[in-house]
């Protein structure tokens, strides 16, 4: 590709995707600006509407945390994004600009549906990242169900036969729950696609050049997989460097583990559960958490130090970290696997459950629920980890290369037709 100007666009939680080619990268973002080598074109809906949306979310992690079901809010909270993409797409302004630019290729990530409209608005070819493990959208691989776990199930792939039997009721109540998320933006459609030639979401969730699927081999379960799809985890993991602002802290202390959950949505009697837990410990922790965010009641334990942020990779990297307190989420597991850091995990929602079972499932790290949690439960728990040799390092092979190629591929593709 030597000597080409490839023009790409990218979807708005793309922005750290990495290309050595020159590019021009133009990110459609409903978030703050930042400092980025590329071109930003920054919108907002209206604020009532934003408004409306976060009280949506709030009552989302409310219902999430207190542990009832969720799906109808999550529903709710749909329709409002839905509606939120009306706006964008009623934007000319930014839909000729996109327009006008002729982009190549369409970068989209598959939890913004909007995105995958705005793609078939502009009428480009559009690769598609999956910020979660399988599951959570079909992207029309096959799905043997004797084997193959459905999203929520919490199954692995050793099922016996009631588990079978589970995981087939559970894909008819998949597909349901998908065509209900996926209708929330029918009007949408509606509204901006004429009639004979709009599309249908799950179709486009089909039509992806090629899927890249925020998991690894070493995480997720044995499945069948498409040429177009292509495992990536570990995108988010950089060069490690020192931490200077806790390499003293870890060096007077020959083991520590690292805590960063998502604990701004606790409620207070949860943070002082875990503090409890901690307190328990013969280890130091380091806790991931604004000060201003620190419930005044809750008294810190002697062993915690409490630092507003610090570079997750670069820490998990440190060989004084014995363990690694998560929520669960992808990008943080990918970065313990790579580092060879068992895990205590406390889901809370979306995919947090599902990777959980799949790190129990692997002997890298156990799970335990938030709303199940105790002081003195947690604390066996990671004292489990710590000390049991069943949880021994994986580590994860790195696919920037292949990501490269694959990327070429479909843009040299794109040239030639």
């Amino acid at each position: 590709m030597a000597g080409q100007r490839v023009l790409l666009l990218a979807g708005f939680l793309l922005s750290e995707f990495l290309l050595s080619e020159a590019a021009k990268i133009l990110t459609v973002s409903s978030l703050e600006k930042t400092e980025n080598t590329y071109q930003v074109i920054s919108w907002l809906a209206p604020e009532d509407h934003e408004k409306e949306i976060k009280k949506h979310f709030d009552l989302y992690i409310k219902e999430a945390l207190q542990g009832r079901e969720a799906f109808d809010t999550f529903v709710k909270l749909m329709e409002q994004l839905g509606i939120k993409c009306s706006y964008l797409l009623r934007r000319s302004d930014i839909m000729d600009s996109l327009k006008n630019e002729n982009f190549d290729l369409v970068f989209v990530e598959a939890s913004d549906f909007c995105s995958f409209l705005v793609a078939e608005k502009l009428g480009k070819p559009f690769v598609s990242i999956l910020p979660t493990q399988f599951g959570i959208v079909d992207l029309g691989l096959p799905n043997p169900l004797s084997y193959v776990p459905v999203f929520h199930s919490l199954l692995t792939d050793r099922m016996d036969f009631w588990d079978r039997v589970k995981n087939f009721l559970m894909f008819f109540d998949f597909f349901m729950r998908q065509w209900r998320i996926q209708s929330t933006y029918d009007n949408a459609i509606k509204e901006h696609f004429p009639e004979g030639s709009r599309p249908v979401l799950s179709h486009l969730l089909k039509k992806a050049e090629l899927w890249f699927v925020n998991s690894d081999f070493a995480l997720e379960f044995a499945r069948p997989l498409l040429p177009n799809t292509v495992y990536v985890g570990g995108l988010m993991v950089r060069p490690v460097e020192p931490v200077p602002q806790v390499s003293k802290t870890l060096a007077l202390n020959k083991d520590f583990m690292q805590s960063s959950s998502v604990q701004s949505w606790w409620l207070p009697c949860q943070w002082e559960l875990v503090v409890n837990a901690f307190a328990q410990l013969s280890q130091g922790v380091i806790w991931m958490c604004k000060a201003s965010k620190w419930p005044k009641d809750v008294k810190l334990a002697a062993n915690v130090k409490i630092v507003d942020w610090l570079p997750q990779n670069d820490l998990l990297a440190h060989p004084c970290i014995r363990l690694f307190v998560t929520h669960g989420g992808m990008n943080s597991i990918m970065e313990a696997i790579q580092h060879g850091v068992p895990m205590v995990g406390i889901p809370v929602l979306g995919d947090h459950p599902e990777n959980m079972v799949r790190v129990e499932s692997k002997k890298i790290g156990v799970s335990i629920q938030l709303k199940q949690i105790k002081a003195e439960t947690l604390a066996l728990k990671m004292k489990e980890v710590m000390e049991d040799e069943r949880y021994g390092a994986l580590r994860t092979c790195h696919h920037l290369d292949k990501r490269r190629y694959e990327i070429r591929w479909v843009l040299c593709g794109t040239v030639l037709q």
